[in-house]
Parts: C-alpha cells; structure tokens; sequence
C-alpha cells in the first residue's frame, strides 16, 4: 500500500498534517506512555489505549509497516506510594481494638481534618462540624454545585465542580456510617489521608511488597482491559522498577553536562540553563509552561519542600526519598526516579536517541512530555551539531469527557472497564465509538453518539449476514463458479461504487488516520450496494462478495473483529475455532439437532412428499469431513451441512402442510415453528422464511441477540393477550352492570333518588325535594333517562334476563 503521501497531525507542528517520513523505510519505532498502575483502569484509559492501537493497526496491516512499539509501566509513583501506603495504614487500624466511642472519635477527628482540606465551605469558626449538622452545611455550601452549577456561579462545570462532588460523596458516606454507628467501611476514605497525615512516616519501605503487590496487580487487570477490548499487546514492555540503575546514569549525565543540578539528595533539571545552551525548552504546550497547577502536578503530591530550585519551573529528575517512602540507592543518597525521566531512559534505552513517534494522551503534553523532550535532548545534545530531535512526531489522543469534566481516577467519576463491559459496551461497540471521532479530538459520550454507532454496527452486520446466507445458498446450488470476477470488464454498478470506496478510504487514512470519514465510507458503501440489490433482480454475487470482503478487511484492520487475524481475508466477523477444539465436538450441537428433528418428523404421518424420506435420510458428515480435510476451521463453515439438511427438511415440511389431515397440519406447524425458534435460535442461526416455496436463508447470528429478540416477541404477545384479557374482563363487567341495571322497572329508576320530593305515575320526577318543581331542563333529561332504561328493561324481559 503506497504511503508517499501519508501525513500525521504532529504536536510538535501545530497546525495541518505534515508528511511521515520514518527514520528507516518500511519501519516505525514508536513509544507510547503507558499507565500508572494504582488503580482499576478506565473508560478514559480505553479512549487512549484504543485509540493508539488503531492508529498502530493502520500503519502495521494497511500501510505495512513494521512497527516496533514500546509502552512502559509506571510503577514506581507518589500516587502509587499514598495509594499503597495509605492501604497498609488502614488495613493496621482496623486491627487495633478499639471501643465505639474511640472509633466515633477517629472518625470525627479525620471527617473534619478531611472537610478542612478538601471543602472549606462546610468549616465555620467556632462551630464544630459534626456528623449531625453536615447534611445542613453540605446543602449550604454546595448546593448550588450538586444542583449542577459552577464553583464560581458561572460557566460550565468541569473538573473542579466533579472534585468537589466526589469529596462530597465520601463525606456522605462517612456521615451515614458514623450516624448508624458502623465506622467502617463507610469512614475508610476520608480515614485513608488522615491515618496517613499521622502515621506515614512509621511505615518501613524498606520492605516494598506493600507497593509492587498493589502495581503487580493492578497491572495484571490493566493487561486483562486490554486483550478484553482488543489492543494488541506492545512489542517491547518496560518498568521502572527494571530500570533504576539506569535512570541513575542518565541522571548522572545529565548532571555532569551542566542541565541539572543537586539539591539536599534531590535533583532537579535546569531549565535556565538548558535554554542558554541554545534548546528549546516546552516545544508542545510554550502557551502553559509557567502554569503552576500543572507544574505541582507533574512533580506530585509528596514533592513538595524537596529543596530550594533555582527555578520554578526546574523539575526533579532524582527525588529524595522521605519516610514513609520507597527507596533506591544513588550518587545523591537514598531516593527514586522523577516521573518525567522515566521514559526518556525506558524509551533511549529500547529505540536509541532518536524515534519517529511519542505518544499519549493529550494531558500529558505539558509538563510530562514538555519534560520529556527536554531531559532526553540535554542528555543526546552535542553543543558542535546544535539541537539534538529526540521525537520526530508526537501524537496526542484527545480526552474522554463526561458531563464537561475529564474521566480521571483522582477524580473517581469514572466507569472502569471491567464495569463497561459488563453492562454498557462490547469491545467492538466501545471501539466503533472512538473510531467516530477524531483520534487527536476530545470525546464526550452522548446519547446520539451511542446511537449513530449503534445503527453503524446494526447496519454493517446485516450486511454480512445476509452477504454470507446468499453466498452459502449459492453455493449450495452449485453457482459458486459463477461468483469469479471478470477483471476485464470496466468497473460499473457496484464495482465502480467499491472502486470509489477504496480510493476514499485511502485518502482519509493518509489525512492523518481520519477514521470518522471512513467509517462513513464504509456505511455508504453498505448502504448503496443494499439499494442496488433491493432495485435490481439480476445481481451478480461476485461484486457483493468482492464489497463484503473489502469491508470484511477493513473492519479487521480497524480491530473491530477480535477472532479475526491478518490479511482478513474472509467475510464477515470470523468464526475461527481456537486450536485446541476439536471441529466433531463444535459441531457437535447442530449435529445433535438435526437428529433430534429428524426423529420428530419422523414420528409424524406425513403425505404427500417424494421427498422427505430422502432429506431424512441424508447424512451431512461427508460434506463436513471433506471440509475439515480441507483444514477449514470456520464453525459457521464447518455447520452448514447439518444446517442446510434440517433447514431443507423443514422447507419441505412447510411446503406439504396445507395437504396434511387437520391433526398432522397442527403438529407440523408447531413442529416448524419449534426449528426456527428454538433449535437453531439456541445455536444462533436464524432461518429467514421467504414466499413462493423459495427456501429459507440460512442466517448466522449471536444466539444472544435471537434469544433476546425471541424473549422480546413473546413478552409482546403475553402483553397483548393480558391487555385482550383485560377488555374482555371489563365488557363483561360492564355487560353484568347493564343487566342489573335494566333488572329496575322505569317506573322505579328515580324513586330512591333523595334529590326529588314527588314522582308522577311512571315514575317521573315532579317536584325537587324542597318542593319546588323539577326544572323543564332537567325534565328533559330525566324523561331521556326513563325512555332508556324501558327499552333495557323490555330487552331484558323479552330475552328472559327476568
């Protein structure tokens, strides 16, 4: 696939695309920034991760290149060491024993220890927060926030406002757990800070199977979220922990080339420094890089008061370790590595001085990748040759938003995704999302995105559905040789329009992977060739093939199909066995189907069919052995055989039935209904019935999706029925009131009415019960009233209701 033109959004060129030129023809060395691992990953992590690997899947199985891409494992970080130490000093403190009155009085010393930090609003002076006055102090302070609105009254919220809602709902929790007198689990996270703002310090690092048994496991499940959602694993995996000694070298160096400099066990990069000799410090975000917040959190929360810097901007390469801290050995005393020099050595160490891609999400474009580029380029530069390019191309995947605010752990209003996976997405609803939007922009999941992804999908799978029942029908009749395309022939009809497809397509992956347009180039596709085939009777087959196959390729590139492997040469999403089942045992319950079927009609006196005895007869495993001595291992494939002969019998079921005795009529109806709805929907085929005799499509579809469906229809028709129930309940109600009713004479129907004084001989009121006359209006109605109910009752006397 040529990619001479082949051109990348680069954040170190702000602006358009710019050319991809690689180090080396052919071949890409890539490092992407990896996760930290303290807690459960993301929705947002998955925007990244997912993200990268189809822009990685796009160069490796569109454009061909080898990709040699390296991703490293935070593990050594001050979230990490608060996390994991914060865990151990909780764990200890439920030990200790404890009387209730002591732990009411832990809990109150670390609720209001914790409000003081983190929700100034609720402290007054004076005035004691307690558990009983919170709830007022919350609604009076925040209420306005809860509701919705902004810190400041104005604006949107973002990620301010969600911090406060998530401190908010520990001081909840907290506050119902010390009213009900349970501390624990309740109190534990406004417990975790304040246990660790008393005791971290007494906490021996010197033992750190505290901290690698939270990182070891929280990496296992980040490795887990990954094959989950389909992201290929990297080629190379790097960990702190596995490179101290060299982080200490390179520190060293660094120091030593005048760039950094050593305060009491700490060492920090010197930007002044770094920018006299000629560099360019903050290459991707300049516009930010005085920005303190973002500063403080690139060194982290336990780096403060490390020493006096020269700079307020200089930044810890070598951090003294504190108490309470892990620890490693240096030139500098016991300490750890900065977070930022990390993947300078990770990266250096793997792909050399130079690289053609860096790669992360785009909050760590400043300070994280800023720092990065800096320490990296002061550690290669050679002062004769000028500045030394580190990265040729710096991709940034855009944030995933809710509600305003970035997904983030700290933050805690994200949805893992374990948790998505379990109830809201599958791997490939959850990539089709991403792939909709533009790697490099900011995603916020709405309601219409879901959507518009969702009827993508639906669409597509049709498509391959129906591609794959009309090929399995045509192949059964013997036309397969029918179905080769004649390369001579000028490109019309749907070639033309797969022709166009495939040059779109191709120009919108060379746009800087613009996925969003070619996804729509895929519906259109789809969309068209339906249209054609829908307005045309004469379709050949081989140019549907050929649409299903090229988007069938495509959609595997994308990772959409995680059962299927390059070239994706097949149609539809695969139905690959794994290798270590055997093809007789997964075919096993269609086999065992057809059996069943065949003994049930068996068992029926069915007349007038030549056939059945022969389709009855007829057994499948040749068809299936020659298949699998072909080394076919496609279940869809390696099932037809025992499909088509139990969709064939129950065509010609259907065919004889208005010619059957009333009894043998009604089995063999319910007998055809029970294949199609529960024998082959149980296995995840749907027989699509058509007019005229035609026989029935064979359809493969996740019997899930069937079962649902089936479950859906019947609740329907027991909804129908109960709401039929009901009416005929309520008319019959009725009819039994109209018959006690009409059961009353005329003459008497207004007699026990306390609104009247005197009645004429019918019956009829004269006079109202103060002994004025009944109004002529009134007596109009009442004598309307009276003729009514002598009909009912002369009705009802004449049918002998009396």
């Amino acid at each position: 696939m040529t990619t001479e033109s082949l051109k990348l959004v680069n954040s170190l060129q702000p602006g358009n695309p710019v050319p991809f030129e690689p180090i080396e023809k052919g071949k890409v060395s890539w490092y992407g920034c990896g996760p930290t691992v303290y807690d459960k990953s993301h929705l947002g992590h998955a925007r990244n991760y997912v993200s990268t690997d189809i822009i990685r899947r796009i160069l490796m199985h569109y454009f061909t290149y080898d990709v040699n891409f390296v991703m490293n494992i935070t593990d050594i970080d001050d979230k990490i060491i608060i996390k994991a130490r914060r865990q151990r000093l909780l764990e200890l403190e439920k030990k200790k024993q404890y009387s209730q009155e002591e732990l009411q009085k832990l809990a109150l010393a670390a609720f209001q220890a914790y409000a003081k930090s983190n929700l100034p609003l609720l402290v007054k002076e004076g005035e004691e927060l307690t558990e009983s006055n919170y709830n007022e102090r919350r609604d009076g302070g925040y209420g306005k926030v809860l509701a919705g609105a902004a810190l400041s009254g104005d604006g949107k919220p973002g990620d301010d406002e969600a911090k406060v809602k998530m401190h908010i709902g520990n001081m909840d929790a907290a506050s119902v757990a010390m009213k009900n007198k349970k501390i624990f689990p309740g109190t534990d996270e406004i417990l975790l800070p304040y246990l660790d703002s008393l005791y971290k310090e007494t906490i021996d690092t010197a033992d750190q199977t505290m901290f690698t048994d939270l990182t070891r496991s929280m990496e296992d499940l980040f490795h887990e979220d990954m094959d989950a959602l389909n992201v290929l694993r990297p080629s190379v995996i790097t960990r702190v922990t596995e490179y101290v000694p060299q982080i200490v070298d390179f520190v060293e160096k660094i120091v030593s080339k005048g760039f950094a400099y050593e305060v009491d066990g700490s060492v920090y990069f010197d930007i002044g420094a770094f920018e006299k000799g000629g560099n360019t410090y903050a290459r991707l975000r300049p516009d930010v890089r005085n920005d303190e917040s973002l500063q403080a959190e690139g060194e982290g929360s336990l780096s403060k008061n490390l020493g006096v810097k020269k700079g307020a901007g200089d930044f810890a390469l070598w951090k003294k370790s504190k108490a309470g801290e892990p620890y490693w050995p240096s030139p500098w005393g016991d300490g750890r590595p900065g977070w930022h020099i990390e993947c300078s050595v990770m990266a250096s160490d793997v792909l050399g001085s130079k690289m053609d891609i860096h790669s992360g999400g785009i909050d760590l474009a400043f300070p994280h990748h800023d720092n990065e580029l800096a320490q990296s380029e002061a550690y290669f530069c050679d002062h004769s040759k000028g500045e030394h390019t580190w990265v040729n191309y710096f991709l940034h995947m855009g944030h995933l938003s809710i509600s305003g605010s970035k997904m983030s752990k700290s933050l805690k209003n994200f949805q893992t995704i374990q948790d998505a996976l379990q109830t809201s997405y599958t791997a490939r609803s959850m990539r089709i999302v991403f792939l909709m939007g533009k790697w490099n922009d900011g995603v916020e999941i709405s309601p219409d995105m879901r959507l518009q992804a969702d009827n993508w999908e639906t669409t597509v799978n049709n498509f391959f559905v129906n591609t794959k029942s009309w090929l399995a029908e045509a192949d059964a009749e013997g036309g397969i040789k029918a179905l080769s395309l004649d390369g001579e022939k000028p490109k019309e009809g749907l070639l033309a329009e797969l022709e166009q497809a495939k040059a779109d397509l191709h120009a919108a992956l060379l746009n800087s992977f613009d996925t969003p347009k070619a996804m729509l180039i895929i519906l259109k596709l789809v969309t068209a060739t339906n249209i054609y085939i829908k307005d045309n009777k004469d379709v050949n087959l081989a140019e549907v093939e050929a649409i299903a196959r090229w988007i069938t390729k495509i959609v595997g590139i994308f990772g959409l199909d995680a059962r299927a492997e390059p070239p994706y040469n097949g149609i539809g999403w695969a139905s690959q066995l794994s290798a270590d089942i055997d093809p007789k045992s997964a075919i096993a319950p269609y086999s065992e189907a057809l059996t069943r079927i065949r003994a049930d009609v068996e068992a029926l006196s069915v007349t007038g069919s030549e056939g059945i005895a022969g389709l009855l007869s007829s057994d499948p495993l040749a068809e299936f052995e020659a298949l699998v001595n072909a080394g076919s291992r496609d279940l869809e494939k390696l099932a037809l055989p025992y499909l088509r002969s139990a969709s064939r019998i129950r065509d010609e079921l259907r065919r004889v039935v208005s010619s059957q005795t009333a009894e043998t009529k009604k089995s063999l109806l319910a007998l055809t209904d029970r294949i199609r709805d529960q024998d082959l929907t149980n296995l995840g085929v749907y027989l699509d019935d058509r007019p005229d005799n035609q026989p029935s499509l064979i359809k493969f579809i996740p019997a899930a999706e069937l079962i649902a469906a089936r479950e859906d229809k019947a609740a329907q028709a027991a909804e129908k029925a109960k709401k039929k129930e009901e009416a005929r309940l309520a008319l019959e109600k009725q009819q039994q009131e109209a018959r006690e009713k009409a059961k009353v004479p005329p003459e008497k129907l207004f007699k026990n009415d306390e609104r009247y004084g005197a009645w004429d001989e019918q019956g009829l009121p004269t006079k109202m019960k103060d002994g004025s006359d009944v109004p002529k209006s009134q007596q109009k109605q009442l004598k309307k009233a009276w003729d009514k109910q002598k009909r009912a009752h002369e009705d009802l006397k004449a049918k002998g209701g009396l």
